[in-house]
């Protein structure tokens, strides 16, 4: 798939206007909320929050809708894309072997390290449980969990039911049929593996659009949804999404710390000379928050770095398309965060059911708007760890400060990976 493909694939609706319109509908309905539960009598605040909550939950729940054909759709066009990208040759194998080991390690990272950044700067007690009831008051079941055991887990791979799994959210039999579902088309004649793939792909850009409708409404649908937790947990909420932005943030900043170590120690670039080339790729990242737009700036970056022009031919626009190296870590982080707001415990089990979605979707996760990728990304991470997924509907209010660290990784660690691809033709191999 190439950057135009991809640039048509962005859904209505997710403009830079509308990103700050959900922003400011989540600190309204928070601000609301609180003073409608520090002012307002009985008589006033339960309808209140009764309605809030219906509006709201109504909405979240057309955003729930689409994430199972979404990503089932997904996981089929990306792998039947990737087989056929593969088949051109042996810089796209080489590079798709990159994309697979990052992404895998990218999920590893984030299930190790986001727990320990909340052992080590925990959320205070009295905001987890003013959240917990402000939740409760959206979605009763939010305050419950079911976080696999073992033999859930080894059970939930291969599902016997297709069509039950997905009507009950099962996400890691999904994930098993869609995926041999796709590897199996990819052994097809050509023009059947072709038909399939666009006719997937064509399901996934229409989801892509209902997803982009359910977005332009959003603002109404989070104030909802703000104004309902913000009566039930005061002025802590603020707090609570503070920490949860610095949280998710600082996984964010060591996974494009971790591109440094690559560019260094795999793909043998000096780390001043690095630094140097990237640098104008990164500042575009910043402020557009798209790796498609920084696209340009960073084949200019990899020619600096003496990358042959094969290689930036084919694994920068590959890279681009497949590998967002902060996705498994930040998403599978989300969900671990959410986790942690609600009390759950997340045994070994959970977090191997998360690192197993969290690599394998984003596989075939086009490179997508932040808000939008937050939805069909995390959710079936939070589905299949036992994870309620009604927090996310605020989170993605607040995605914004996120997503830059998101792109800036990503875009880092596409240069970087672009090097490693090319040693041998730079004549640096081992």
């Amino acid at each position: 798939m190439t950057a135009d493909e991809q640039a048509a694939r962005t859904p209505v609706g997710l403009t830079a206007g509308a990103t700050w319109r959900i922003l400011g509908a989540l600190v309204a309905g928070l601000l609301l909320g609180a003073l409608v539960a520090a002012g307002a009598g009985d008589g006033w605040r339960e309808p209140l929050v009764r309605a809030a909550s219906t509006v709201g939950g109504m909405w979240l729940d057309a955003l729930k809708m689409t994430v199972v054909p979404l990503i089932v759709s997904l996981l089929v066009t990306g792998i039947v894309s990737g087989a056929e990208q593969a088949e051109a040759g042996g810089t796209a194998r080489r590079s798709l072997i990159w994309f697979v080991v990052i992404l895998t390690s990218s999920a590893v990272f984030g299930a190790l390290v986001t727990p320990l950044l909340l052992n080590l700067f925990p959320l205070p007690q009295a905001a987890a449980e003013a959240l917990r009831a402000g939740l409760a008051s959206v979605d009763a079941s939010t305050a419950q969990g079911a976080v696999p055991n073992p033999a859930d887990l080894l059970r939930s791979f291969v599902p016997s039911n297709v069509v039950g799994a997905a009507a009950d959210g099962a996400i890691l039999g999904l994930v098993t049929f869609s995926l041999l579902f796709a590897f199996a088309i990819t052994q097809l004649e050509t023009e059947k593996r072709r038909l399939l793939g666009a006719f997937f792909a064509a399901i996934a850009d229409a989801l892509l659009v209902v997803i982009g409708w359910v977005l332009w409404v959003a603002p109404l649908g989070v104030f909802a949804l703000a104004f309902a937790v913000g009566a039930g947990a005061g002025g802590s909420a603020f707090g609570a999404l503070i920490h949860y932005i610095v949280i998710i943030s600082s996984v964010g900043i060591a996974i494009l710390l971790a591109a440094y170590v690559v560019a260094v120690t795999l793909s043998r670039f000096r780390p001043a000379e690095f630094a140097r080339a990237v640098s104008p790729a990164q500042a575009v990242a910043i402020s557009t928050q798209s790796s498609i737009a920084s696209l340009p700036a960073m084949i200019v970056a990899a020619k600096k770095l003496g990358v042959g022009e094969t290689t930036t031919d084919i694994t920068l626009p590959m890279a681009v398309a497949l590998l967002r190296a902060t996705g498994p870590a930040m998403n599978i982080g989300v969900a671990i965060y959410v986790a942690h707001w609600l009390g759950l415990e997340l045994g070994p089990t959970a977090l191997i059911a998360g690192v197993v979605v969290a690599a394998t979707t984003t596989y075939g996760t086009v490179s997508l708007p932040g808000q939008l990728s937050f939805i069909t990304s995390i959710a079936p991470i939070a589905l299949a760890m036992g994870v309620p997924i009604t927090p996310l509907a605020l989170l993605v209010a607040v995605e914004t400060i996120p997503d830059i660290f998101r792109t800036l990784g990503n875009v880092t660690m596409d240069v970087a990976v672009a090097g490693g691809v090319s040693r041998r033709e730079r004549g640096k191999a081992d």
